[in-house]
């Protein structure tokens, strides 16, 4: 990827996270990254593209950052599967949240079959198919469903930490995640 369209990517997520995407104009995203719009359309031929571009790098940078910091932070699929929480807590608790990148995106761009609404989707299945991973190393009998109750704990925690500016919203959900996990456990 040349040095170019790697720092508008950069730049865009930045301001996207900061301003929201209908409020982060192409100008603006050029300018910050010190490029004229020509050499901007070189590398994106539409907003929209650099949109899915930068969801696109967002979504590997994160994911890995998230995986690593739940594995580093517990050993036992159990742990981990609580980690998830804390993991987040300290997501919520940084000085850049601005709430989830994805759930913004959906929020602004409501058309099911754009390039857009795919890359968010898309994430949002490889995470629950990161916490569907951990669950099936536990002994229970039903992953896919403890996967999808948690992940929809997560995804509550993520919007409520971010409209009410609550980053102990991590640790409600947690609460609730460990009784899913210790009844799956139970039966």
């Amino acid at each position: 990827m040349s040095e170019k369209r790697q720092e508008l990517i950069d730049t865009a997520i930045r301001l996207f996270g900061e301003h929201g995407f209908h409020g982060t104009g192409i100008d603006r995203i050029a300018e910050e990254a010190n490029v004229s719009k020509k050499t901007m359309y070189q590398h994106f031929r539409s907003k929209e593209e650099l949109i899915v571009a930068a969801l696109k790098h967002h979504d590997g940078l994160f994911r890995n950052f998230f995986m690593k910091a739940v594995e580093d932070a517990a050993n036992t699929p159990y742990e981990q599967l609580i980690a998830i929480f804390d993991v987040a807590h300290a997501w919520f608790s940084g000085r850049e949240f601005y709430g989830c990148m994805f759930i913004n995106a959906i929020g602004e761009y409501s058309d099911r079959n754009s390039a857009i609404q795919h890359a968010c989707i898309e994430f949002k299945r490889l995470m629950s198919g990161y916490i569907e991973e951990i669950a099936s190393e536990l002994p229970i009998e039903n992953p896919t469903e403890l996967a999808s109750e948690l992940a929809i704990l997560l995804e509550g925690s993520i919007v409520t930490a971010q409209v009410s500016d609550n980053p102990q919203a991590a640790s409600i959900a947690q609460k609730a995640a460990k009784v899913l996990i210790d009844n799956e456990m139970k039966t």
